[in-house]
């Protein structure tokens, strides 16, 4: 017996928490959680809890992919539990493949995020959570890979942290999220991604997306061309034979092609109803010609968005890092809010207080 009979300890824990969670969770761990089964403490307290609950599975790979194992994870997942996918890499002894614990830093991430859509802990004010909940949105995220011949493409520096950011920010808000993306990057909880390569690919996309949204956010930075001409086997270094009968050992002239402008076709898309709220991103380095700020604010009105972020991009700035400087103009307003340096979670934050203002 307990000391404390009215506590009922193997009760209270589960009632009591804000978050379970299981890492490693076994095989045996995964069959006796989704069959219910309460033979000792953790079980219990999974049975009791009504907080969000991350499983982490980890195992040899052939007990993780047999079928027993992968019955019990999608009962779970459809009971709410979020199961988070196993590393693949080195095991025990020679073995090798998925089942290994993903690392303790994206476990933490995964965790602090449910616990973000859950209002237990949440960086963003109270006024915050839910406020996009019922609401539509569409981020696109990543660079554009424009492909010259089956080895090489056009392309640029961006890893779709921002995008990814905006995803996962609406999608803690209650938003409904759809990622359309060129990006590698570990899709967030509760976001229905959408795979992409192309510009190309990415109109086509968003705007099938777009169709039904409440919002469309533009992180993606988009190549602003494309080669002409594709060709279907690899260009080589030596191209052809001279006059002479020489190897021809000049560069191959690309000849170059723009690209549809997506951001504004989705502006002339929705008219006059002005639905969806169209938001777009511009990367800016600042020139002779005007300041990060005065390009931003051109390129603003040449768009018709509704909210454009500016962010400042160069050596070490932006692409690919976890923090972000931008400048969050509105169409109609002289106002500028600056934010920054921050983490990009937080830059999302901001863009999406503007956004519900705007909704």
């Amino acid at each position: 017996m307990w000391s404390d009979i009215t506590e009922v300890p193997h009760v209270r824990i589960g009632q009591e928490a804000d978050l379970v969670v299981v890492a490693p969770a076994t095989a045996d761990l995964l069959a006796r959680a989704a069959t219910g089964q309460a033979d000792d403490l953790l079980t219990n307290v999974l049975l009791t809890a009504r907080c969000p609950v991350v499983m982490a599975p980890a195992m040899h790979t052939e007990m993780y992919e047999h079928p027993a194992t992968q019955a019990n994870i999608s009962t779970l997942t459809e009971r709410g539990v979020h199961v988070v996918p196993p590393a693949s890499g080195r095991l025990t002894g020679r073995d090798s493949g998925p089942g290994r614990l993903p690392e303790p830093e994206q476990l933490f991430e995964i965790c602090r995020r449910e616990l973000e859509r859950s209002g237990a802990a949440a960086p963003a004010p109270p006024a915050a959570r839910g406020a996009l909940a019922g609401r539509r949105v569409v981020v696109s995220a990543g660079g554009t890979r424009e492909p010259l011949d089956p080895v090489r493409f056009l392309g640029n520096r961006s890893s779709g942290k921002q995008g990814y950011a905006l995803a996962r920010v609406a999608a803690a808000r209650g938003a409904e999220v759809v990622l359309v993306t060129t990006s590698g990057l570990e899709v967030p909880a509760g976001v229905r991604a959408v795979p992409v390569e192309t510009a190309l690919q990415m109109e086509s996309a968003v705007r099938a997306e777009a169709a039904e949204a409440d919002v469309v956010v533009m992180a993606a930075a988009v190549a602003d061309f494309r080669p002409a001409a594709y060709t279907g086997h690899k260009i080589k270094k030596t191209h052809g034979v001279g006059a002479d009968g020489s190897a021809d050992e000049s560069a191959p002239a690309v000849a170059l092609v723009r690209n549809p402008d997506i951001l504004a076709g989705l502006v002339a898309a929705r008219g006059g109803s002005g639905s969806p709220v169209v938001v777009g991103f511009a990367a800016e380095t600042g020139d002779a010609d005007g300041s990060v700020l005065e390009h931003g604010r051109a390129k603003l009105a040449r768009k018709g968005c509704d909210v454009l972020v500016v962010n400042e991009v160069g050596a070490d700035l932006t692409f690919g890092k976890d923090e972000n400087t931008v400048h969050v103009l509105r169409r109609g307003s002289e106002a500028v809010l600056d934010v920054g340096p921050a983490t990009k979670d937080a830059v999302a934050a901001a863009v999406w207080d503007v956004v519900t203002d705007l909704l």
